[in-house]
Order: structure tokens, then sequence, then C-alpha cells
């Protein structure tokens, strides 16, 4: 079998940071072994459903409709699971989809239920929950398979969510190359208590872990954190079951793996949830990939969540198709493309937009805060952050308004009415603000 089978694995609401020898000791590991690691990865959309959908289809949340959570995927989007299909690649999701109920459509919400064969975006086996976070805990729960049935689970969802994937890795056919995409919800709070919920082997691997720069003196609670680092530390022991089972079918070396994660979290230092910001515990993620063409080693260019679905058709031998707006991660860690920042579109707590480069982050938003819930799309925005990331990696200071900046937003201000209009948004005009945030 010259075709390689792709794993990805992906976590929910991962800060980059978290990746350290004491925390996730075996990622750490194998990346200082044999992987490549891109220093600098960002998501493109920090919301768990519109990350998702950019993930399946290679398009920015915008083009496929799905800009805030509770939008589905449409049933004709065009996914990496169907393009692999029709390569010949047997494909399998397990986890959280978050990408098969409406808003507004009552007979269509699958949050609780059986997400139906047409939602499933082309994946043949299937050991997933529409949102996982309402089939499940942090100790227990159910999924439902590609016949609807439900599976109910006890013990570390973590470990349990692994098991499914292992079934399929056991199972998979050893004359026909697979894809896996493992999404776990793994460290994202639990709804239903407002915590991160981890068992206490996993809490007690990180006690003592110190607070990032960003969170010190900002009041979050200390439990918090080492909960959040105890769900992200059982991540890192499931990563380890999953490349082990690849090395027993004696399979790892013919298999990409990917690691990522759909955004971080800020733990409501920017606003009044964890995420939806352009702040960088909101925006940047870790990104790993192991094997194919990648020489081990660190990338340190920005790039972006968008890339992901490129790298894996580019991975499987299969075309990108033009309408994908990512670019192939081992392109860019080769040198062959390159880019200066990403796109990152910004929804529900506000509808705003985002430039990422290597040391800025240049953002606005709508006028009225409401729209990032109703609209995606704004014909007017206004200026809201501008920090400089090398002076001030914590970005403690707003540098909207500094009169020795104003060359420099001007020329991201350009740089972003160029991405939205490659990313295909309508035209928009981009005006100062009266009165600048504090952070």
């Amino acid at each position: 079998m010259d075709r390689p089978n792709i794993v990805v694995f992906f976590s929910d609401q991962q800060r980059r940071d978290t990746v350290t020898p004491r925390v996730t000791p075996h990622l750490y590991a194998m990346a200082e072994e044999r992987g490549v690691r891109f220093d600098d990865a960002v998501t493109c959309q920090p919301v768990c459903g519109p990350a998702r959908a950019c993930v399946q289809t290679g398009q920015y949340a915008t083009r496929t409709g799905c800009f805030t959570n509770a939008r589905a995927l449409p049933e004709d989007a065009d996914t990496i699971a169907k393009i692999l299909r029709r390569g010949g690649y047997r494909t399998a999701y397990v986890g959280k989809w978050h990408l098969a109920s409406g808003m507004t459509d009552e007979e269509g919400r699958y949050e609780t239920k059986a997400v139906p064969e047409a939602r499933r975006g082309g994946y043949e086996y299937w050991r997933a929950s529409d949102v996982l976070e309402f089939t499940s805990d942090g100790s227990g729960g159910y999924v439902f398979d590609e016949a609807g049935r439900k599976l109910t689970f006890e013990g570390c969802r973590a470990d349990r969510i692994t098991d499914f994937a292992l079934e399929f890795i056991r199972g998979a056919d050893a004359d026909k190359p697979f894809f896996l995409f493992l999404s776990h919800i793994e460290p994202h709070h639990q709804n239903s208590s407002g915590r991160f919920e981890c068992t206490p082997e996993d809490r007690a691997a990180v006690e003592g872990e110190p607070l990032p720069e960003d969170l010190r003196g900002s009041g979050v609670d200390r439990d918090q954190w080492e909960d959040y680092l105890g769900c992200c530390h059982a991540l890192d022991r499931n990563f380890k079951r999953v490349v082990d089972a690849l090395a027993q079918r004696g399979v790892l070396e013919n298999t990409v793996v990917f690691y990522t994660s759909d955004h971080g979290c800020h733990f409501k230092t920017r606003n009044a949830e964890y995420k939806r910001s352009c702040h960088e515990a909101s925006i940047a993620i870790p990104m790993y990939v192991f094997g194919g063409g990648y020489a081990k080693g660190a990338f340190g260019g920005v790039v972006s969540l968008l890339d992901l679905p490129a790298s894996v058709l580019r991975a499987a031998g299969a075309d990108v198709p033009d309408a994908f707006d990512g670019l192939d991660l081992l392109a860019q860690a080769q040198g062959d493309v390159s880019r200066e920042a990403v796109y990152i579109q910004i929804s529900e707590d506000k509808l705003g937009r985002a430039v990422r480069t290597d040391r800025w982050t240049y953002a606005v938003r709508a006028p009225r805060r409401s729209d990032g819930w109703t609209k995606p799309f704004s014909k007017v925005y206004v200026d809201d952050y501008l920090y400089d990331l090398r002076a001030a990696p914590a970005e403690t200071r707003n540098l909207i308004h500094s009169k020795e900046h104003r060359e420099v937003k001007a020329r991201l201000r350009k740089m972003l009415i160029d991405l939205a209009r490659r990313a295909g948004e309508p035209p928009f005009v981009v005006r100062g603000r009266l009165i600048a945030p504090k952070r």
C-alpha cells in the first residue's frame, strides 16, 4: 500500500503553550524525535463550529454559511472525507462533530440525537455526537454509531473516546488506506458544570504548573488552570495510545499524524466566554505533523488552521480543490510557499476580523456587537485592537490609537481588506474608533 494512512488528532480549546515536557510529555518527546512543530500556528476562527467547518471544507466559515455555532454544514459540501473516499480511502470520525444542528430548524437539531448520514460530512465509520458536551461529561456519557445506535460509556471521557478510535485502527483493512479524524472535546470546559473536568491522576500530574503571563493577576482560579492542564495531560496519554496502536499494527511508518486544536482559551479574561476574540490566548494553537515528507524540526512562519485540510489531501496524494483557501503545511515547511499573515474571522461575541503576522495583531469589529450572532459580514468596521507581540507578548497594551504606530496600522488595515477580498467577502470600509479598549 503506497498511499499513507492519515490520522488527525484534534483537541478543543487547547492553548499552544500547554505543550510542555510535563503537561504533554509524549507529544513533546515525539516532536523532539521525529515531528515538525509549527511554532506560530493560528486558528482562522476562534469558535468551535465555524473552525470545524473550515477544517472539513478547506474554506472560510463565511463561504459555507457556518459562521457561528448551531449552523449546520451544507449537505452538499465537498469535504475532505468525501474527497478521500472518492480516492479509495476508508474514512472514520470519532468524538465531537458540532456541524449537524441548525439554529432554527427544530427538526434538524441533533445536539443529543443521532446525526443522520447526510449530515456526517462523508465519514463512514462513525462514533460521534454532534455536541459531545451535551451527551457526556468528563467521566461518562454516550455517542452514536453509523447505524444511529446509542453507545454508552463510563470512565474518563478522553480514554473512552480514544477506545473507539483504537477499535477502528485495529480493525482497518490492511489493503486500503484510512483517514481517521479523532475529535476530542478536552480541554473544553464542561457546559453542565462550568468547569474543566479531568481525573484526579491527570490533575496531580500537572499540579503546581505556573500561570502563563496573560493570566497572572487576572483573577483566574488556579484550580481551573490545573484542571484545564489535567485535561491536556489526558489528551497526551491518549495520543500515545493512538501512536502505539499504529505501531502495533505495523502501519506507523506509513501514517501521517496531525495534532492540532480548533482554538485556544483565554479563561474569560477578554470577554464573557473562553475564546471568541483575536487575542493570542484565543487564537494561538498547537500544530504538529509526524510522517510523510515532513522532516524533523521547527517551522517559525505563521500558519493557519485553514492549512490543515489542504495538507491532509496533499499527504494522501489527492488534488487540492481550487476552492480551498488554505496552503499546504509541507510546502510551507520546505520554503516553497509562504504567507505574511493569517486572516481571522470572529463571530458571536462580536462580528470582527483580524490579521495576525509574525509580530502584529490588528483587529476590527462591526459597530454593533449583536451582529456577531446574526450577520456574516458588515459594510463598516471600526478599529478594535493593535498589538505588538514582540514588545508585549501578553498583549497588555492596545496600540490602536498610538500615533507612533499609524503607519503600521495603515499597512495592516490594507492587508486585512485584501485578505477579506480573497476570502470572498463583500467590500467594506474601516473607520477609526473614538475610544479604544484598555486591553
